[in-house]
């Protein structure tokens, strides 16, 4: 069973409130999805809407004809006459997706036309792009109220356009009111009055049940669904891509195109265009999804893998993790000591897991680059204690100037000292330490995500935890600091990750040396 999957984040998923992609974004993230996703078709605009729209547009269809895929790029239309098909035409689209009515009341109440009219300027404009050498699909706007409260409307209109130059009719839950019943219901009217027809499947997600509904569809019969990174869309969005490949692939054994592996990277690249977060809880994408809380757990996967199922994280470039708190046991430990290529012996074991619980218990956040220091703190292994400590710091803010630091830090018992300007002051503070780290050959890692949180209530004292993502030597690895002043807490967070980054350098090290090939940073 193939099913076709269009992804429309760069239009539908544009109407989520706050978000606007400009022109450079919308090409990255088209050639994203189109390239190494591997998506079937992307919609990518709607016609009228601004310059800049036009302007993304006419970057995507260039790249588009120079890859010869210029039949996978879809933009919205509407009846307009030769307005919106001209537009599209002129910024190099090829197939415009048309916004018809799928309702008899949204016909009436907004357009103010007959079903006899509206079949014949819809019509008018699948002439108008046959001589413009384009592919028309049309959207079926409210089809599922229309499914439900005027189904003979429904059928007029497929039964007058079916035998037109049309080359797919896509069923939108505009509303997102269906249930998984309702659409299979629906649906499998459709399939089975329609047979030769490629019918899509739109979903919102307004109950929380866009991928069952997807689910539904394909089930029915239905031959190609729209989905968007991350769930993006109006209202409450629509089916995520990552959700709807797991489905489709898991439960229904679609033959589809996405390369799952890389849906981890869009989901990325498209939370930082978007600046809309990924939800921690997100199924497959978000941040906690691959990570077991309870002891139980780790110990079932350590004997037999026993809580794992059919989503690996490997499936879509990410790894299994233990979460370490008060649920903890002894197995949640011995996994993310892999991490360090550590062992305990089963007494130190047992101290560091209490510890490990008494610090849950008191809701502290506990990571696995906070093991060392626990191990330290525990076992008192001089090993794993600083080598590097930020010994003074001064930051100074001034309205009209440019922010600075100026940094002394000990490294081995030896002071060094360095002044810098930067876009603020936690950026002055680490070009600063850059300038240090440069002079003495020492390698520092890339700050890829940092997170800020304050307990809830809103005070102004309250206590700010900072949480930084570093990169280092292809592997990510977090550092978190707790002060009143975030910039200090950040500041605390990478005094932790440059100790990290010293004791990293000898595990490296003592790994490569076994292949023969000797890394130093």
């Amino acid at each position: 069973m193939r099913i076709e999957i269009m992804d429309t984040t760069l239009r539908d998923g544009e109407q989520t409130q706050g978000v606007s992609y400009s022109p450079l974004e919308k090409l990255h993230i088209a050639t994203l999805l189109l390239k190494d996703v591997k998506v079937d078709r992307i919609e990518v605009a709607s016609a009228r809407v601004s310059t800049g729209e036009f302007e993304a547009l006419r970057k995507i269809t260039e790249w588009a004809r120079q890859n010869g895929i210029q039949g996978k790029v879809e933009v919205l239309g509407f009846i307009d006459g030769e307005v919106s098909i001209n537009w599209v035409h002129d910024a190099g689209g090829k197939v415009i997706n048309l916004l018809c009515k799928g309702s008899l009341r949204h016909l009436e109440k907004q357009l103010r036309k007959t079903p006899e009219q509206h079949v014949n300027d819809i019509r008018e404009i699948i002439n108008r792009a046959e001589k413009l050498d384009m592919e028309v699909n049309i959207y079926l706007e409210d089809w599922s109220n229309g499914m439900k409260n005027s189904e003979d409307y429904v059928f007029y209109m497929v039964d007058n356009l079916k035998d037109e130059k049309i080359k797919r009719i896509m069923l939108p839950d505009t509303l997102g009111i269906l249930n998984p019943d309702q659409t299979f219901g629906f649906c499998k009217k459709m399939t089975d009055r329609y047979p030769g027809l490629h019918l899509d499947f739109h979903s919102h997600n307004d109950y929380d049940l866009a991928v069952a509904n997807v689910f539904s569809a394909v089930k029915a019969g239905i031959k190609g669904v729209h989905t968007t990174i991350n769930g993006l869309g109006e209202r409450a969005g629509n089916a995520p891509l990552s959700s709807v490949v797991g489905i489709l692939r898991d439960h229904l054994d679609a033959d589809i195109s996405v390369d799952e592996y890389e849906i981890t990277k869009a989901s990325k690249i498209v939370e930082t265009f978007s600046g809309i977060r990924i939800p921690v809880n997100k199924p497959i994408i978000g941040e906690n999804v691959f990570t077991q809380t309870s002891g139980v757990h780790a110990d079932g996967d350590t004997k037999d893998q026993l809580y794992f199922n059919n989503l690996l994280p490997e499936r879509f470039g990410r790894k299994r993790r233990y979460a370490l708190g008060k649920q903890s046991g002894k197995a949640t430990i011995r996994k993310n000591l892999e991490e360090f290529g550590l062992d305990l012996n089963p007494e130190s074991l047992a101290k560091v897991t209490q510890r490990v619980i008494e610090l849950g218990d008191k809701k502290e956040n506990v990571t696995t680059e906070d093991l060392p220091f626990i191990i330290s703190d525990v076992l008192g292994n001089d090993r794993t204690e600083y080598k590097i400590f930020i010994k003074n710091y001064s930051l100074s803010l001034s309205f009209g100037l440019k922010p600075f630091a100026s940094v002394q830090i000990e490294i081995e018992g030896q002071i060094y000292q360095e002044t810098s300007w930067g876009d603020g002051q936690y950026d002055a503070f680490m070009k600063a330490l850059r300038v240090i780290y440069d002079r003495l050959g020492k390698a520092l890692p890339t700050l890829t995500d940092y997170e800020v949180s304050i307990p809830p209530g809103g005070k102004t004292d309250a206590l700010v935890e900072t949480v930084i993502t570093w990169g280092f030597r292809n592997r990510e690895f977090r550092t978190k600091g707790l002060d009143a002043d975030q910039t200090e807490s950040a500041i605390k967070a990478t005094e932790k990750m440059l100790n990290i980054v010293e004791k990293m350098g000898p595990i490296v090290d003592v790994l490569n040396e076994k292949e023969n090939r000797l890394i130093t940073v």
